[in-house]
């Protein structure tokens, strides 16, 4: 069995806790068919029924599959989907999950990400993503900084933080395959700061050039700064009006097997990072509807909840029992 075929096992039955009475979808499109192909092939040995499905690959991120697509997903006990673009922030996702399916969601996946994340002791990640869960779930503020210049308050007082553990195992439940994050919505309307993304930004890639300035006003996003890859994000942004600056998430990296690799799937996992993300936050309860989400990556942060110090320059103190 090669590399690609035992991540793609792992996948199935340890994340997914596929079993041989259901029934498997696996969505996938051009870029990341080899990914696709080989949770197919594992597929028709571990699932009563193993089918796969090829679509043209989306503009964006959060772009919604055809409407035919969209309805087939909901038929399916467990749907993956290793595809060049996110579908986590989609209608079609959130219906299948509705319907029942257990859906993972695998954005740019290539066979070296997979084998390489597909290793990671998820039981671990999941134990360290609950707790960073109940503390963001008791938070009222969380304030990020970094030695750059990042500097921005985001409240969150009464908001459900969401554990992406990569153990997808409940009905109707969802997450990224690879995985290892907390994550929440801001309270909309209300954070204000500026924050500086030197990790990488999805759609742009890792961050080469200059870092991205991010000036946030009112829970909106209201100039974007830096090079070329600032003027990248600004064009991927401008068609979709005010709701595409929502200031739509924050997340915390908890996988401490990834790396910064310019696939926001891989990078918004890293451990000892954080992620802030712009437009479309439904998933997480929120009222903005926009065909596009984005996370930027911010490397060493601090982060404080509360005045508690949860993470100091990159380093997440939860592993060492300081919190």
């Amino acid at each position: 069995m090669s590399d690609l075929n035992k991540a793609a096992k792992t996948a199935l039955l340890d994340c997914m806790a596929l079993r041989k009475d259901e029934t498997l979808l696996v969505l996938t499109d051009d870029r990341t068919m080899e990914v696709g192909m080989a949770l197919f092939d594992a597929g028709k040995q571990y699932a009563r029924e193993s089918v796969l499905l090829l679509m043209k690959e989306r503009q964006i991120n959060g772009q919604e599959p055809p409407e035919a697509i969209s309805g087939m997903m909901q038929g399916f006990d467990v749907v993956i989907c290793p595809t060049g673009k996110s579908l986590t922030h989609t209608n079609a996702r959130r219906q299948a999950c509705k319907a029942g399916a257990r859906v993972a969601t695998m954005p740019g996946i290539s066979p070296q990400v997979m084998i390489r994340t597909l290793k990671a002791d998820y039981h671990k990640i999941a134990e360290r993503t609950r707790r960073l869960t109940k503390i963001l779930d008791d938070a009222n503020k969380v304030h990020i900084t970094t030695a750059l210049g990042t500097d921005i308050l985001i409240p969150v007082e009464g908001i459900q933080a969401i554990s992406s553990t990569g153990l997808i195992t409940e009905k109707g439940s969802f997450g990224n395959l690879p995985s290892g994050e907390s994550y929440l919505m801001p309270a909309e309307g209300k954070t204000e700061g500026i924050f500086i993304v030197d990790g990488s930004f999805a759609g742009v890639g890792k961050i080469t050039d200059q870092p991205l300035i991010i000036t946030v006003e009112k829970g909106f996003a209201v100039k974007i700064d830096g090079g070329q890859e600032a003027a990248k994000l600004n064009a991927l942004l401008t068609p979709f009006g005010k709701k595409a600056l929502n200031t739509a998430e924050l997340g915390i990296g908890t996988n401490d097997e990834a790396i910064i690799t310019g696939e926001i799937l891989e990078d918004e996992k890293v451990m000892g990072t954080v992620h802030i993300a712009l437009g479309n936050n439904l998933s997480m309860g929120g009222t903005c509807d926009v065909g596009i989400h984005l996370d930027g990556v911010i490397l060493k942060p601090t982060v404080k909840v509360d005045g508690q110090t949860i993470m100091a320059n990159g380093d997440l103190l939860i592993d060492s029992n300081q919190i």
